[in-house]
Parts: structure tokens; C-alpha cells; sequence
């Protein structure tokens, strides 16, 4: 059985920065029912699972504000306006980590955050690294660590690293079964 679709009256960006538009949609259901939905617009995300030759996973521990806490994650940033994801994430691998990779694999797509988002986050992984400096944005502050597959699983289970995006790129990378 197919579930009735909205129909969108109306849209209105109420608010925008560099990074998203919080935007208010007017919509009316099959049942003539009219409502709002409020939601962020954004051009997408990117995310890196960089791993080196020996095996090892490159995460990248930093402060997020929101929850007041570090967090340990895999590079990330959104898409600016004008690029796409793949360059992002291979500027992303190397402002937050430092490294390039010669061979980007594209493991797959989620959206972060399905009732609040209509972001799609792309996720790569990223091969045949070479060291160099990062280059953190003024408002970011990244410690580089390196974990075997065991320790990001074990992490995983004891709620060390709780970021659901990182969460859902796992998922991803386990799923493609990439050899390390």
C-alpha cells in the first residue's frame, strides 16, 4: 500500500547562513488538513573514512559545542554552494586530518536526521594516504587518532563514540565488507 503524499502549498527560508536555511513549509494532506512543517535546507555533507596502510582508522577528536563534550569522529563537513561532495570530502580529509588520498570510494548516502533535515550526507572511503598538515577553520581545534577496527567497534559498544553521523558511516563501510 502506497502512503498518501503531502503536497507542499508553500515554502519560505525564514533564515539562512553559510552552512543551511531554516525554511517553513505550508502543505495540505489528502484529508484537506493543512499544517506547517519547519525543517533545515542544506546543499548536503560529506564524511571520510580515511584508512592507512597498516589498517588503522584516522578519527579526528574534537569539542562539540551543543553537547559541551569531545566527540571522536570520522572527517566531515557540509557542501558549500558551487561544489559537490567528493571535493568536499577530499578538502575536508585534509583541513581536519592533514592527509590526501590518492583513491576516494564512494560506500553510500543517509540523511542525519530524516525529520528535521533534507540533508544527504555522502560518505567516502579514502585510500593510499599521505601525511601533511592540517589546516583547522579558526573555530576548529582537531586531535588526530589512529584506531584499528576492533578499538572503533569497541568504542562503538561502550558509547565512546557517539556521533550518529560517524555512527551511520560505519554502518556503511561495514556493509561494503571493505578489506583492510
Amino acid at each position: 500500500m502506497a502512503l498518501a503524499r503531502w503536497i507542499r502549498i508553500s515554502t519560505e527560508i525564514r533564515w539562512k547562513n553559510p552552512w543551511w536555511s531554516y525554511c517553513l513549509d505550508r502543505y495540505r494532506l489528502s484529508t484537506g488538513y493543512e499544517g506547517e512543517y519547519h525543517y533545515v535546507s542544506t546543499p548536503g555533507s560529506a564524511m571520510v573514512i580515511p584508512v592507512l596502510e597498516d589498517g588503522r582508522i584516522v578519527m579526528v577528536k574534537q569539542y562539540r559545542y551543543l553537547n559541551r563534550r569531545d566527540s571522536l569522529e570520522f572527517p566531515a563537513g557540509g557542501v558549500q554552494e558551487g561544489t559537490d561532495a567528493a571535493t568536499t570530502a577530499r578538502n575536508e580529509l585534509e583541513e581536519e586530518t592533514g592527509y590526501t588520498a590518492k583513491e576516494f570510494l564512494h560506500l553510500g548516502a543517509f540523511n542525519p536526521f530524516n525529520g528535521v533535515t533534507d540533508e544527504i550526507c555522502q560518505v567516502y572511503l579514502a585510500r593510499e594516504l599521505s601525511a601533511g598538515d592540517s589546516r583547522p577553520d579558526v573555530m576548529e581545534e582537531f586531535e588526530r587518532v589512529l584506531l584499528s577496527r576492533d578499538d572503533v567497534n569497541s568504542m562503538i559498544a561502550n558509547g565512546t563514540i557517539w556521533d550518529g553521523m560517524s555512527l551511520a558511516a560505519w554502518c556503511l563501510f561495514l556493509k561494503r565488507g571493505v578489506e583492510l
